[in-house]
Formats: C-alpha cells, sequence, structure tokens
C-alpha cells in the first residue's frame, strides 16, 4: 500500500508502457515504424512531385538537406536556408509549409497505429492493467476484504470529459483522412492504396475557412463520443466484469464504472455563441448518436437470438412484458407476429426497436413522452433488456446473455439516452449579476445586492435559502441578465425531463473565490426548480460545482469548501445528492499566474486540505482535474498523475478533462482508446483501495513539504519576476505568432476573455499563452522557475532532502513532465524568432529566459542522475531527434513569414494581408504543432 502523497514511482514495466503514449519506445517497434514512415515519406515525395512539379520536390528537398546542416551547426548552411526562404514567393511558401506539415501529419498516426502495437506488446493479457489491479486487490484484501472491495467497484465511476478548448489545430477533413491512412497501414495495405490516400490529403485543405460553431464543436467531439461508446466503452466494461470475476469479487448489474461526459455546447465561460438554445440543440445531436449506437445493437440482437419456445422455454415475465408491449405498440404486434409468434426475443426487440425509433422521432421533433409508446429515459430501455436477459439466464442461456444482450446492456448503462453527460460552466459573477437584478426589482433590501461585500451576501443568500420565498414570478417578464441566466438552469430542467437527470447534472461555477459565489447558484437554481431543500420533502436534481483555476483561489479552497459545508441549507442540499460534493481543479490559470512548479504543488496541498474537510462533514470528495493537453496546462501521463495525487483523495470516482489534440491523439484509434481509459479506471480504483494512508513517517512528509514550499516559493518569485516584467506583453506579442492564433479559426470561444482588446496578459487566456511559447520553442510555461525553486532548496540546505524526494510520486511526476517538456524546447530556434522579430531594446528577457533553462536544465538532470534528457528513454530521445530537422525548416519560414506579415501591416495599415502569405503562415503553426504534437 502507499500513499500518494509519498507513494514510490511506478514500477519499470509502467513506466515503459506509460512512455509508450508519448512515443514509441522499444527498438523493434521503432524499426517498424521508421520503415513506415519511410514508406509515407517517399509517397508523399512523390505527390509533391506529381501534384507540384518536381522543381518543388527538388526545394522540398534542397530545404531539408540545408535544415539538418543547420541544426548540426554549420552557420553556412543557416544563412543559406534563411536566404532561400525569404526568396520564396507567397504560393510557394504555401506549398513548401504544406510538405513539411503533412511529413509530420503522416508520422504522427503511423506512430499511433506502432504505439498501439507495442502496448499490446507492453502489455500481453496477463499484464493488463485491470488484471494487475484485480489479482493485487486480491492478495491484499483476502476473503475477508472481498465485501469492501465489491462495494467500491459497484460506486466506482471515471468520467473522462471532452471539451471544446481550441487546442486541436487540424480540420476534421484532415484527421478523417489521417483515420484512413492509420486503417489502411494496420492492416497492410498495398503502396497503391496508400499512394491514393496521400494524394487525398495532399488535395484536402488543411485551414478551416471560417471560426466553427458550437454545433460544428459538439459535431467533431460527438465522433469521439460515438466511436467511444459503440466499440472501446462496452469493450472495457467487459473486461472490468470479467478481470473482477476471475478474481473472485462481482459488479453489480447497475454499475456504471466508466461514463462519458462534455463541455461541448455547456461551457459558457467566456463564450457568448453558447445560450440555451444551443445547448439544446447539442443534446440532441449527442442523443441522435446515442441512439443510433442502440439502434445498432437491437438490429444484430435481433439478427442473433433467433431462440425458440419450440426447443427451450422462456420466463413467465418476458410472457407479459409482451403482452404489454402488444397492447401498447398494436401496430408492430401485427407487422412481426407471423414472422416470430414462437421466437419471443425477437418479438421483443421489434418493440425494444420501435420504442428506440419513436424516441428518436420525439427528440428530434420536441414531442410529448408517450408511455410505452417511446423510452422517457435509458432506465425502461435497460429494463426491456433486463427482461430479456432474466430470462436466457433462466433457461439454459447464460453463454448466450454473456454475448451481445450483455454488451448492450453495458452500452445502455453507459451512454444513457445522451451518450455523454453535458456539465455547464459559468462564470461566478454571472450569477451575481443576475441576483443583483432580481433583488433590485424586489426592492426593500437596505442597500443594493450589488454593493454588498461577500460576507454580506453570504448572509443574505444562507438567509434566503434558509427562507424559501421565490424572488421572481417564473410567469413574467424577468429583468436582464436575470433571464439569460435563469434561462440556462430551465434548459437543464428540460434536458432532464427529456433525457433523464445524468444527461446534464453538473453545474460548474469558474472562478470561485467565496461561500457567497456557489450560495447564489444555489438561490438560482432553486429560482428554476431544480432545487428543494425542504427538510422533509426536498430534492435537488444538479450538482453544483466551484471551480478554484488560480493559485490563491487553491490556496483557500478547504476553507470555501468547510464554509459552504457549515451552511445548514448547502448541506441539505448535498444530503439530496448522495453526499457528494465535487470539486474542479483548474491547472491551467494556475499555472499561467504562478508557473508550473507552484501550480502544481498548490494543486497537491489543496487536494490534501479539500480531503480532510470533506472528511469533517462526512462527504464523499469527487475532485474533477481540469487538465489541459501540455504540460504547462496541467498534461501529462495520466495514470501517474493519478498516482502522485496526495492519498485519501479519489474515492471510486473521477473526472479529468480531455482536450484538443490530446483527444485526436489518444482516441482515434481504438486500441488506443481502450488502453488510455483502461490506465485511467486501473488507477482510480487503485487510489481508492491501495492509496487510503500514508506510506512515508509524518516526520519524512513534513520534511519533504518544507523543502517543497521552499522550491515553490522561490519558482513562483522566479516566475513572477518574468511576467511582471513591463517588456514581457510586448516581447511575448512579437517573439511568437500569438496574435495570429485567431486566424486559424481552431475553436468558437475568443482567445481574450471579455472586455479586453489589449496585448495585456492577464486578459489572455491560457491555451494561447501556452500556444505562443510552444510554437517558438521556448515552452517557458512548461519548465520556468523549476530550476530557480531547486536551487533555492539545496542553497537553503535542502539538497539531501531533495534527492530522498525522488521516491515521491508527486515529485518525480513532476520532474518527470518538466524533463519531457525541456526536451520539446530548443532555444536555439527560440533564438531565431527573438533576434528577427523582437525590438532591439526588448530581447534582454530572452537572456532571462536562457538562464533561467540553464538552470532547470541542470537541476533536473542532476536529481536524475544524468547528464541527458529522456535518458532512460533513447529511442523516444532518438525520434525527437529526428523530428528536429523536419521541424527547422517550419521553424525559420514561420519567422520569415511573421516578418514579412508584420512589415506589410506596418506600411499598409488596416490592409488585408496577401492570402497566400496568410495562408503559408497558418500552415507552419499547423506543422509545428503536429511535429511537437502540442499546440496549447
Amino acid at each position: 500500500m502507499s500513499d500518494a502523497a509519498g507513494s514510490r514511482v511506478p514500477e519499470p514495466l509502467d513506466r515503459d508502457a506509460m512512455a509508450a503514449h508519448a512515443g514509441v519506445v522499444s527498438e523493434s517497434e521503432h524499426e517498424a515504424l521508421r520503415a513506415d514512415i519511410r514508406t509515407l515519406s517517399t509517397l508523399l515525395g512523390q505527390t509533391v512531385a506529381h501534384q507540384g512539379g518536381p522543381e518543388l520536390l527538388e526545394l522540398v528537398e534542397e530545404v531539408r538537406t540545408l535544415s539538418r546542416a543547420a541544426l548540426e551547426g554549420d552557420g553556412d548552411a543557416a544563412a543559406e536556408i534563411n536566404r532561400v526562404l525569404s526568396s520564396l514567393d507567397a504560393g510557394t511558401a504555401v506549398t513548401l509549409a504544406r510538405a513539411f506539415s503533412q511529413y509530420f501529419q503522416l508520422a504522427n498516426i503511423a506512430e499511433q497505429v506502432h504505439r498501439s502495437r507495442e502496448l499490446r506488446t507492453l502489455r500481453p493479457a496477463d499484464r493488463r492493467p485491470l488484471r494487475t489491479l484485480m489479482q493485487r486487490l486480491a492478495d491484499e484484501f483476502g476473503e475477508s476484504g472481498r465485501e469492501e472491495v465489491n462495494t467500491v467497484l459497484g460506486r466506482a465511476e471515471l468520467r473522462p470529459v471532452f471539451t471544446a478548448h481550441p487546442t486541436e489545430s487540424s480540420r476534421q477533413s484532415v484527421l478523417a483522412q489521417l483515420r484512413r491512412v492509420a486503417e489502411a497501414l494496420d492492416r497492410g495495405a498495398s503502396e497503391a492504396e496508400l499512394a491514393a490516400l496521400v494524394d487525398l490529403l495532399w488535395q484536402t485543405d488543411e485551414i478551416r475557412p471560417g471560426k466553427p460553431t458550437v454545433a460544428d464543436e459538439a459535431r467533431a467531439i460527438g465522433w469521439y463520443l460515438e466511436q467511444l461508446g459503440s466499440r472501446a466503452v462496452p469493450e472495457l466494461l467487459a473486461d472490468f466484469e470479467s478481470e473482477a470475476a476471475a478474481a473472485g469479487f462481482a459488479v453489480p448489474a447497475d454499475a456504471r464504472p466508466l461514463v462519458l461526459g462534455t463541455w461541448v455546447g455547456g461551457d459558457r465561460d467566456g463564450n457568448p455563441h453558447v445560450t440555451p438554445s444551443v445547448s439544446a440543440e447539442v443534446m440532441r445531436l449527442y442523443a441522435d448518436r446515442a441512439l443510433r449506437i442502440h439502434l445498432d445493437l437491437v438490429e444484430a440482437l435481433v439478427s442473433e437470438l433467433s431462440v425458440s419456445t419450440r426447443v427451450v422455454g422462456v420466463s413467465e415475465e418476458l410472457r407479459a412484458s409482451l403482452r404489454h408491449d402488444r397492447r401498447a405498440l398494436p401496430e408492430v404486434h401485427a407487422r412481426f407476429v407471423r414472422l416470430n409468434e414462437y421466437e419471443p426475443y425477437r418479438l421483443k426487440l421489434s418493440y425494444i426497436r420501435a420504442r428506440l425509433q419513436n424516441t428518436r422521432a420525439r427528440l428530434t421533433g420536441d414531442a410529448p413522452h408517450e408511455q410505452g409508446q417511446d423510452y422517457h429515459g435509458a432506465a425502461e430501455y435497460r429494463a426491456d433488456l433486463a427482461v430479456m436477459d432474466r430470462s436466457l439466464r433462466a433457461h439454459l442461456g447464460e453463454r448466450i446473455a454473456a454475448g451481445t444482450l450483455a454488451r448492450a446492456l453495458r452500452t445502455a448503462g453507459a451512454l444513457g439516452l445522451h451518450l455523454a453527460s453535458l456539465d455547464v460552466r459559468e462564470h461566478a459573477d454571472a450569477h451575481h449579476e443576475a441576483l443583483a437584478a432580481l433583488y433590485s426589482q424586489l426592492g426593500g433590501g437596505s442597500e443594493p445586492y450589488a454593493e454588498l461585500d461577500r460576507e454580506q451576501r453570504t448572509a443574505l443568500l444562507s438567509r434566503e435559502l434558509a427562507g424559501g420565498r421565490p424572488l421572481a414570478s417564473r410567469h413574467g417578464e424577468l429583468p436582464e441578465p436575470a433571464d439569460r441566466v435563469l434561462a440556462i438552469f430551465d434548459m437543464l430542467h428540460d434536458a432532464q425531463h427529456r433525457y433523464g437527470e445524468d444527461a446534464a447534472s453538473t453545474y460548474i461555477v469558474s472562478m470561485a473565490k467565496g461561500v457567497d459565489d456557489v450560495l447564489a447558484v444555489v438561490v438560482l437554481a432553486r429560482e428554476a426548480g431544480m432545487i428543494d431543500i425542504a427538510e422533509s420533502t426536498g430534492r435537488s436534481s444538479v450538482d453544483l460545482v466551484p471551480l478554484f483555476e488560480t493559485v490563491e483561489e487553491l490556496t483557500q479552497a478547504g476553507e470555501l469548501l468547510d464554509g459552504l459545508l457549515s451552511d445548514a441549507c448547502y448541506r441539505r442540499h448535498i444530503h439530496q445528492r448522495g453526499e457528494v460534493q465535487e470539486v474542479m481543479l483548474g491547472y491551467s490559470d494556475s499555472n499561467k499566474g504562478a508557473g508550473v512548479t507552484s501550480s502544481q504543488w498548490e494543486i497537491h496541498r489543496a487536494q490534501r486540505q479539500l480531503r480532510d474537510v470533506a472528511a469533517k462533514h462526512g462527504v464523499r470528495l469527487r475532485l474533477f482535474h481540469g487538465r489541459g493537453g501540455t504540460v504547462g496546462r496541467g498534461g501529462g501521463p495520466s495514470a501517474e498523475a493519478v498516482a502522485a495525487t496526495p492519498f485519501g483523495t479519489v474515492d471510486a470516482t473521477m473526472k479529468v478533462t480531455e482536450q484538443g489534440e490530446v483527444i485526436s491523439d489518444k482516441y482515434s484509434l481504438p486500441a488506443l482508446a481502450h488502453d488510455n481509459l483502461e490506465i485511467m479506471l486501473a488507477a482510480m480504483l487503485d487510489a481508492t483501495l491501495l492509496h487510503q494512508s500514508a506510506l512515508w513517517p509524518d516526520d519524512t512528509l513534513a520534511r519533504w513539504d518544507e523543502a517543497m514550499t521552499v522550491v515553490s516559493d522561490a519558482a513562483q518569485a522566479a516566475y513572477r519576476r518574468l511576467v511582471e516584467s513591463p517588456e514581457l506583453p510586448e516581447f511575448f506579442a512579437t517573439a511568437t505568432p500569438v496574435e495570429e492564433l485567431g486566424l486559424l479559426n481552431v475553436g468558437s470561444r475568443p482567445s481574450r476573455r471579455p472586455g479586453s482588446g489589449t496585448r495585456g496578459l492577464e486578459d489572455l487566456r491560457a491555451i494561447p499563452w501556452v500556444f505562443g511559447w510552444t510554437q517558438t520553442r521556448m515552452v517557458v510555461p512548461g519548465w520556468y522557475g523549476l530550476g530557480s525553486g531547486l536551487r533555492a532548496a539545496r542553497d537553503a540546505g535542502y539538497g539531501p532532502v531533495l534527492d530522498e524526494m525522488r521516491e515521491w510520486a508527486f515529485f518525480a511526476n513532476l520532474l518527470g513532465n518538466v524533463e519531457m517538456t525541456l526536451a520539446k524546447t530548443d532555444l536555439r530556434i527560440a533564438s531565431t524568432y527573438v533576434s528577427a522579430l523582437v525590438d532591439p531594446s526588448k530581447q534582454g528577457l530572452f537572456d532571462d529566459i536562457r538562464a533561467e533553462h540553464e538552470r532547470t536544465l541542470r537541476e533536473v538532470l542532476r536529481l536524475a542522475g544524468t547528464t541527458t534528457l529522456l535518458a532512460r528513454h533513447p529511442v523516444l530521445r532518438n525520434t525527437l531527434a529526428v523530428r528536429a530537422a523536419y521541424l527547422e525548416p517550419l521553424h525559420r519560414l514561420q519567422v520569415e513569414l511573421l516578418a514579412q506579415r508584420r512589415t506589410s501591416a506596418e506600411s499598409e495599415p488596416g490592409s488585408e494581408p496577401d492570402p497566400d502569405l496568410r495562408r503559408a503562415l497558418l500552415l507552419t503553426i499547423n506543422g509545428i504543432a503536429a511535429g511537437l504534437r502540442n499546440t496549447g
């Protein structure tokens, strides 16, 4: 057993398997990957020559050769490549950028295929995460602890939440073509077939013609959700049940260990395009995909379940249900009874199919539910399937029931009628503005609501909940902006009636800084009829989730939760929600504000506080980790992140965001999707059952905490010196392509917060902040400050303690993630951006960045006990080195194009840039993102 606040680092086999998520790591698979990349690269060269002429291919080869020489330190080659690129017209720059970008797209998809194969090698059947975990649980708990494990398995729930955060720079059309390439590679297709696919990719436009709508984003995410729901989710749930049974455990029939979530269509914070009508439209889209999955399974069952009563009996329960079905749907009986008179399962499935079709028609046409005609929720659908399941098992059909019917039951439980649960997120200020309008209309207060301080607002809202009076008539006209906010709650209320409560039952309050920020939402939800906290008759159908985003909010998280749970009315609400309080932790904004070291440390400490407060109040804590794709936004291997959490903070449930390019990387291929979800599910259960007490003595943890606080304080001070420098806003805006991000049309949400319009860093969202630094290879958010922190701790006498701390999972995870970021950092490349694009008077900041980089590299390598980054993963290190040779020309071309665009803007203010110049620039952004396998 181990403590996540002091758990040991993963075993070597697990490290190899985790590394496979970052790239192929075994020598044998790497050789096979290189062979496929050579084939695809050759085919791409043939396509370039065929589509653009032999002179274009000659240019590509010249630039590639010069880039390799420049990378090796040849100054003449660097000067020559700059001369060649500066002489290109915009149209040629477009085709050159496309050639190198598509190399990375093809290399990435080939790498996904081989990672999938390698994971099967690294984890044969007897070493899969779930099997290994269940065997450990059987050994640890024995016969006496079987019920404890069964209870946890019964209430386990992992929920990956797919968001629309704009970090996926590739169009869905491009991703679709790449998936076809992956399928062809995996089945060993001929070169002729692959060549045709490469031609198709070349003739597909990489750049979106316009900004996507929220519905566009929902359709894109919906594709992944549907693929998961139809394959990876039911297959993993089957594995979960079988591995548990093999270890002597039992999973209840109503267990939901894996469900899907999404923010797409519900994330209102800073996105004016997410309206109640848009949210309703998106939910219909998701429901249609869910019903399509269910109908496909029912059709398969109609074909499969040819069981005849002339051969074997059926249950009286099934016969009674058929009589009920005949009365409810006589037209179905009339159509199918002649064919299926002696095949009761097929007849039952005909009724189920009709109800699913009627449900789809009801949801599409906004018609009311008709009892017996359609399904009001997934429970009714599952009940129909369960009748057949019980009948089969009672009449020698156990093995039949364990096939497609069991898959249909698992799928119904995981997806419901809604596919993925929609979370709604709104900024805390919006609720106070709504209440100010309602109180103003109500009148009678001694002071306007808007002028109350937090303590006064908390007292007022608490009294309001205890009193139970309505603030406004819902039949009259509501004042602005209360009508807009309450319309969201009305949408949620309606969605729950249409699809079931699980379809939309989470409301996230971003920038939660006080108890009043959450109580405000309780009052508004009560106004919409979603919360009734009456002691005997009350009910609540929505979880209210404070989101702690900044370091300041994280440090006060425990205090805020304690205040909330101490409020009698709010505590009653939690009781009605099953004694579970969800809290979301934001990784991106805390990183942007305080740097990676302090962000990670304060999130770790906040989890401890929240764990202790929840235990004090007798409440179960569900943590929602808002992790981004990159280390600069909380990214990194999922299982290692779970293992690094403090002991006792994972209690059988967990939510985690999946964002941007990470989604296509993890979930495009079924095998990778299955493996990623299995890793997270096993890690969640491991933390729940095996990490509930501290491994290390209290004095050891106290010593490590003390040292880590010194590291964090010094790291944050160094980071704040950088970001508070008056020169930084201009440096960042000119040295990076952040201002060009909006031209990529990667998402519906603006890149700056509402009301901004300046270059100020405070208004810039975390995603473009990380995006800009990543494109230039400075990657500041992923490492800056850690070197100063480690050096300060060593200078203060904590050197031996830091060496001890390598055994601490939290510290090892931090170092490992920073090491990966440092491997992608290249200040030689970064210097080309700074020297060409930044005013010489502002270039001094780059000296600070270079000095901190040297310090961080030195300190990380010292703790790793090596002289080279990624020394434990030489194949992965070589892979990144190969990519560097192809990234070189894209970076140099991007610098040249940025300089041209800005010169043009200065000479002709207000004029539109050359469309080919703009297109070429955006292609370099896409290509670099693909080459680094990161955007923001």
